[in-house]
């Protein structure tokens, strides 16, 4: 099933979802607003309210994003893609837009851009491997 694509906030949350399960919308924003909790972009911690985070989880609701269901007054939200999926289709999309749809462009843009330690040049070399073998079957 095609989701609509997240935005940078939204995408904060899944990952949330992702990690907590089917949650409230307190317990969404506590762990926004929780110090210890690794912010995903890379900005410092700020305060969110909790009004911001329960329209957030609506629009996300309206877009397909997650899904909500009601236990009395309260409401839960769960992801309704993966974060596999969701992860391959934002690649996908920035592969498109800014390699022009070229994957090596990408993968050597970023091993040019970082020391790749023993342990990550081994993992791709199997990675490659796999590769090779899966396209070499009939």
């Amino acid at each position: 099933m095609q989701h609509a694509k997240p935005t940078e906030s939204e995408l904060e949350i899944l990952q949330l979802l992702w990690e907590m399960g089917p949650s409230t919308v307190r317990a969404v924003n506590d762990r926004l607003n929780d110090p210890t909790t690794p912010q995903r972009s890379g900005r410092r911690p700020r305060e969110v309210g909790y009004t911001t985070t329960l329209k957030l989880l609506q629009i996300m609701h309206e877009k397909g994003l997650v899904s909500r269901e009601e236990d009395g007054r309260t409401h839960i939200y769960t992801a309704r893609a993966s974060e596999r999926d969701t992860q391959s289709a934002l690649l996908r999309q920035f592969v498109d837009t800014a390699f022009r749809g070229s994957a090596m462009k990408l993968v050597l843009q970023a091993l040019g851009n970082h020391d790749a330690s023993q342990a990550e040049i081994d993992a791709i070399k199997t990675l490659i491997a796999q590769i090779e073998q899966n396209q070499s079957k009939p």
